[in-house]
């Protein structure tokens, strides 16, 4: 009798084992997470780890072209995009200089061999860049399990398969005229596909189910421009209705806004339906750093632009213009106008275009500390095993400890230097400079 029982429990097994490994399977692959899904990482405000995780998780303090390099690889044309990394892939976005073709490229993470380099885009006539600071594949993209969505603005937005490479949808009848080249990126909210396309003509967001690209919604900046008076080339080309910048999902007291910045005003919007709830409005144009927001403190963070620069700290609980009502405090001191701001523990850091580093009270407003950092900033920092990372245009790297002080623990340097901000995956940063992807990583045992 007992081998009886001890063989039908060994067949009931058998029976449940396979299901039960199937259901895991099934389970994790629905469970799989991006390691850096979208321009600012997993959380949206450039932190690697989530904000209750103390754990170190052994990121490197220092490198060079030599030291604590896995690998190295050249990356053809031209993007600023920031990579996205998935399931051991790493993808990231580039054009022709002349802005003509724009490609998709995924990059093996373990090797840093190209895996695949699709075309996506042609556009026989392109508008001009104007300036050196961008490029026709600066909006990066954004990646789930099995799907990786490919942006240039209003050149073309695809979705493709992951493993394949192959294009399940793509949309290029979405007009807006960039003129200094695209740059928002895109991001994912339950089934939405969310675009930005603030340009001299046209301002406004765009929400694509994500499954067939279809729009689910759109909606217009609603700001008066009121600048059809005003002299000089910048504002008869348009460049005052302008802005490059990427949206944040946040939750306000159990309620879901989507925070952006345009030309001319910030907004909060329901991101299900693109319904503005309320505005902010202010005199620049051309915003790029990303909103932060302070669930503890009740306030979001955003920089409002090119010209009359400020850090403005709001509140999100208002309706309609709350210009008058809902501003807790700004900051106007060498604020960052590209680099998106980090916060951490109550301060907030920015370094300005020309290399002016800043801690600021979240809070208050009020300045902790200025410093030089030195060089010039586009690429967004980051913040690792409880440093602040630092990318500046010329390849040097600023590592700073986070405090009331103003503490340098380590520099280092790259070829070529940094306009993508970076990303980061397991204990490996992922770092695109003007010409090369890396992978930097601890080579100690």
């Amino acid at each position: 009798m007992v081998s009886v029982h001890v063989e039908e429990q060994f067949l009931r097994t058998n029976r449940i084992l396979p299901l039960l490994v199937a259901t895991f399977l099934i389970v994790n692959c629905m469970n799989v997470r991006a390691d850096w899904p979208e321009f600012r990482g997993p959380w949206g405000n450039g932190h690697v780890s989530a904000p209750e995780d103390k754990n170190l998780v052994g990121f490197p303090l220092s490198w060079s072209e030599s030291e604590n390099l896995k690998w190295k690889t050249a990356i053809p044309e031209v993007g600023w995009s920031t990579p996205v990394v998935m399931g051991g892939q790493i993808w990231l976005t580039t054009a022709t200089t002349n802005g003509h073709d724009f490609f998709a490229i995924c990059v093996d993470a373990e090797t840093g061999h190209i895996r695949f380099n699709e075309k996506l885009f042609h556009c026989d006539n392109p508008e001009p860049l104007g300036n050196k600071v961008n490029c026709y594949a600066a909006p990066s993209p954004v990646i789930e399990h099995g799907r990786v969505y490919i942006h240039f603005g209003s050149y073309g937005t695809a979705c493709l398969d992951t493993s394949t490479a192959k294009v399940i949808w793509k949309r290029q009848d979405l007009p807006c005229r960039h003129y200094r080249g695209p740059a928002s990126s895109v991001i994912l909210f339950e089934n939405l596909l969310i675009l930005t396309m603030d340009g001299v003509d046209l301002q406004y967001l765009v929400a694509l189910d994500k499954k067939t690209g279809e729009t689910v919604w759109k909606t217009s900046r609603s700001v008066a421009w009121n600048d059809e008076h005003i002299q000089g080339q910048m504002a008869k080309d348009g460049d005052l209705r302008k802005a490059h910048c990427t949206p944040l999902v946040v939750d306000v007291k159990g309620k879901l806004q989507m925070l952006t910045i345009g030309a001319k005003a910030a907004y909060g919007y329901d991101p299900r339906t693109g319904k503005e709830i309320w505005r902010i409005q202010y005199n620049s144009w051309s915003a790029a750093p990303m909103p932060l927001y302070d669930k503890g403190l009740g306030l979001a963070f955003i920089i409002t632009g090119l010209s009359n620069s400020e850090l403005l700290a709001i509140r999100l609980d208002g309706q309609g213009d709350v210009t008058d009502t809902h501003v807790a405090w700004k900051f106007s001191k060498a604020v960052a106008k590209t680099s998106s701001p980090l916060l951490l523990d109550g301060l907030l850091y920015m370094v300005s275009d020309d290399g002016m580093g800043s801690c600021i009270e979240a809070a208050t407003g009020n300045m902790v500390w200025q410093e030089r950092i030195g060089g010039r900033y586009a690429a967004s920092p980051i913040l690792a095993d409880g440093r602040l990372y630092f990318f500046n245009q010329s390849g040097k790297t600023t590592v700073l400890k986070p405090g009331r002080t103003y503490d340098v623990v380590a520099t280092n340097s790259l070829e070529n230097g940094f306009m993508a901000s970076p990303a980061a995956s397991g204990k490996a940063f992922f770092l695109r400079t003007k010409t090369h992807l890396y992978r930097i990583e601890s080579t100690k045992l």
